[in-house]
């Protein structure tokens, strides 16, 4: 089989972008270009690896398998360059770190913290939901994963951040908002306004409301992001189930108030997770030992709570 790297990279590119012209900008070649080369791997395969479709190009079945191989390879590759920098010269690197979206409120923090002490290592860092994060480590497109909960769907290996304590919030004007000891049960009959499908944070909402007969049948009013929520909240469109790592500044500043809604907060935690069948990098490495032994001193503290939710490692 002759299959070179860049025709894999077209493939890859084909995949992901969905047209030729846009594969093109960010391979830097011309769209005939990428097309030969896909064209080329075609033949080698003698299998159509795309449907053209008035939407893009979408991947057939053996496409799909092509874009597999090449993932993995392109992974190994850049393990490679990781490797070799890494016995090079010791605290250099690449790291490719990924973070779900609730943890956007510290993970800048930690990784300029982490790049300060380790000034040799280059770090990106990618954001998204846990459906999408938890795609990108599966595909090998992060190297650690910043997550509520270990995915399930790939074998892992896991390593304590700290606390993730879950909050259900209103406006200051709300009916409850001075209520004592609400129970779920009534908590239940208020509007929520909830994170999309592929959240962690609904998957914890749709567990906490799992006792009430078709509570979760429709949790309420869907929204792309935790400051969306937030503002709908202070709106008094609802009420909503929310990570109290992204309200701090909301609650001391009064804009925001936590409910004492019995069995609240919800207490999770936070991990940093690794593929099992994947060898880290040196960067890796300097990155998981990072977070053990300083990763929950950047989780937000929340004020108003009786006890404290952060117990730093």
């Amino acid at each position: 089989m002759h299959i070179t790297l860049r025709q894999f990279h077209a493939v890859l590119a084909v995949n992901r972008l969905g047209k030729i012209n846009l594969a093109a900008r960010e391979l830097g070649l011309t769209p005939s270009a990428v097309t030969l080369q896909i064209q080329q791997v075609e033949a080698e395969l003698k299998s159509a690896l795309f449907d053209r479709t008035r939407d893009g190009f979408r991947a057939t079945a053996a496409g799909l398998a092509v874009v597999a191989a090449a993932q993995a390879i392109d992974a190994r590759m850049n393990q490679l360059a990781d490797d070799l920098t890494g016995l090079r010269e010791s605290g250099r690197g690449i790291l490719r770190f990924g973070a779900v979206s609730t943890a956007k409120y510290f993970a800048p923090a930690l990784t300029a913290a982490f790049m300060a002490e380790f000034p040799g290592i280059e770090v990106s860092l990618r954001i998204g939901n846990r459906a999408a994060i938890s795609a990108d480590l599966a595909e090998r497109n992060v190297d650690v994963a910043l997550m509520g909960r270990p995915p399930w769907q790939v074998a892992v290996q896991s390593f304590l951040l700290g606390e993730h304590p879950l909050v259900i919030i209103a406006a200051p004007g709300h009916a409850l908002a001075t209520a004592q000891r609400i129970s779920k049960w009534r908590i239940a009959q208020e509007t929520f306004l909830v994170r999309e499908h592929g959240s962690g944070t609904r998957s914890s909402l749709e567990l906490f409301f799992a006792d009430i007969p078709g509570r979760t049948d429709r949790l309420g009013p869907e929204f792309g992001s935790n400051e969306s929520i937030k503002q709908a909240v202070m709106a008094n469109l609802g009420v909503a189930f929310i990570s109290a790592h992204t309200i701090a500044t909301e609650v001391e500043l009064g804009r925001l108030v936590i409910l004492d809604v019995i069995d609240t907060p919800v207490r999770r935690q936070w991990f940093a997770v690794n593929l099992l069948d994947r060898t880290p990098s040196p960067a890796a490495l300097a990155f998981r030992d990072f977070i053990v032994r300083r990763g929950a001193e950047f989780l937000p503290t929340v004020a108003r709570m009786e006890q404290p939710l952060i117990t730093p490692a």
